[in-house]
Parts: C-alpha cells; structure tokens; sequence
C-alpha cells in the first residue's frame, strides 16, 4: 500500500511539473537549455520529496530539508541556488494556478549570501558613522534616527522603510515589523534608539511636512525608498571617513556578529533577525570564528 501511494505521488510530480514546463514553453518563451535545467532540478527535488510524501508541500521544512541534503553533498552554493530558482519558479505557478494558496519558498533566503563572509564594521567604526550626522537639522536628526534603529533591531532596509509610527512602542522599548512572507515580529529597539527616535519625532518630523504616518520621510515629506536609505548610509560613511564599501545590509550585519560577539544565543538571534531557518542565522558564527581567528594570528607570539 505505502508502495502504491509512493508511485501515485511520484506520478502527480511529474504530471504538475509537465504543467509548469509546458506553462513556461508557451508563456514565457524560455530557451530549450532553460527549459531542461528547470525539468531536471525540479525532478531531483521530486525525488528527494518523494520519499517523505508529496511534492505539494505545505511549509518551507522539507525545502530546507532539501537544500541541507544538497549541501551535504558539497554542491556549490551557486548550484543550490539555481535548483531553488527552479523551484520558486514552480511554487509560484501552483499558486497562480491556485493548486496551493502559499509559495513555500517564500521565507528562504538566497544560499549565495550564506557562503560569503559579510562585510561587518567593529564597534568604534559603528559608534563613529552613528554620531556623524548633524541632529541640529531635520534631516540629520532622522538620518542619526535611522542609523541607531537599524543597528539597534537588525532590520532589513525594507522593513526599515514600511514602518509606521504605530508600530513602535518606546514606552516599553519594542518594534513591530513585517518581514519576509508577511511574518510580524516584535524586536527590542533599546534606549539609545529610543532617544534618537523621539528627538527625530518631536523636533525634526514635522518640519519634512510628512504624507501618513511613516515614520520616515524625505524632504518632501514622502515615504523614504529603500534606495534613498541606501544613499543616506553611504553618505554618512563617507563624512565619517569610513572606507569600507557599505550598505543598509551592513548595519544588520553588524547587529547580529556583535551580538553573538557579546554572548547572544543562536536561536534569540534567528528570532530578531526573522530567520525562517537557523542555518541563515549559522552565518555569523563563521563571521565570528573569522574575527577570532584574525585576533589570534595579529596578537599571538607565535600566530
């Protein structure tokens, strides 16, 4: 019996991947190679999850699961992230075609920004780039508002920009925010934060002349882009003399390494990064073994 059901779900695979092949050949018009790296990855996978039941998945577990067996087999992260284009790619046409009503793939990040080490300013160059900003004028009040929020939560620059005033309570010291697949988190923001947050609100907000209640805004008084924020951070950097090629990626970054750098456990970190699975998180442990070992060979006699 558990035999015949295995056969009948390796059989379902295969007819909802020759939809989603003969979707792709008529619909988007993709090359004949696309077409058979697209059948061949989704045919691994249907493979691997035939084993544990249906390629209709219902959460992102067996995907993981999935991508750790690929890891295991020393596959490189570029290859990984290929099979995992190959099945967002499927996923969303389940969906489309209302086989399923949520993408699995959805909370999974890239694999490729797992296997690069990255780039994380130390303490002093943080507390420089945060100070650099001049609170006296409007912009610079939110610019510094900006700063200490990011590296003070670790959020993401679209998180960052879709926040709103009601999603802070700084009478208890928290934010809410919507991460990836629409998954709310609370996360601690912290007094410093907190000090620069209300200065920006009481004294510098409302002078932008702003549109809702964003919580930031540009000189016109218009929701801030994820661009404009990316702007904002690299100017900063350069006022303060920071060499370093930096992002609004960078601040998260930095948020998580000096965390675990003080002691934070893994899983507390996941849960503020807004992780969906803990080898995402597992990255800054490596960055953290990296630094250690730079100490070693700088400081040690015999290094």
């Amino acid at each position: 019996m558990e035999r015949e059901e295995q056969v009948n779900e390796k059989n379902r695979s295969e007819v909802l991947i020759k939809q989603f092949i003969d979707y792709l050949l008529a619909e988007r018009g993709l090359a004949g190679n696309t077409i058979a790296s697209y059948r061949r990855d989704l045919m691994d996978f249907a493979k691997f999850i035939n084993k544990n039941g249906s390629i209709l998945v219902s959460d992102h577990h067996d995907i993981t699961e999935y991508i750790a067996n690929l890891q295991k087999a020393n596959l490189a992260s570029s290859t990984i992230d290929h099979r995992m284009d190959s099945l967002r790619g499927f996923y969303k046409f389940l969906v489309l075609e209302r086989i399923i009503e949520e993408n699995p793939t959805l909370p999974i990040e890239p694999i490729r920004s797992w296997s690069k080490l990255p780039l994380v300013l130390s303490i002093s160059e943080i507390e420089l780039l945060i100070s650099q900003p001049d609170t006296s004028t409007p912009l610079g009040s939110r610019d510094k508002a900006i700063l200490e929020i990011m590296y003070a939560c670790g959020l993401r620059v679209s998180e960052l920009v879709d926040l709103h005033i009601t999603d802070l309570n700084m009478d208890i010291g928290y934010l809410r925010c919507m991460g990836k697949g629409s998954k709310e988190r609370i996360i601690p923001i912290g007094s410093q934060a907190i000090a620069a947050i209300r200065q920006y609100l009481e004294s510098s907000r409302d002078s932008l002349d702003p549109e809702g209640d964003w919580l930031f805004v540009n000189y016109t008084g218009e929701k801030l882009t994820r661009d404009g924020v990316r702007r904002i951070i690299q100017k900063v950097a350069k006022d303060a003399g920071i060499k370093k090629k930096i992002s609004p990626h960078t601040l998260r970054h930095c948020f998580a390494t000096h965390l675990l750098e003080r002691g934070a456990d893994l899983r507390s970190l996941q849960e503020m990064l807004g992780h969906a699975s803990i080898s995402t998180t597992q990255i800054y442990t490596h960055v953290t073994s990296e630094r250690l070992k730079e100490i070693h060979s700088k400081f040690h006699p015999r290094g």
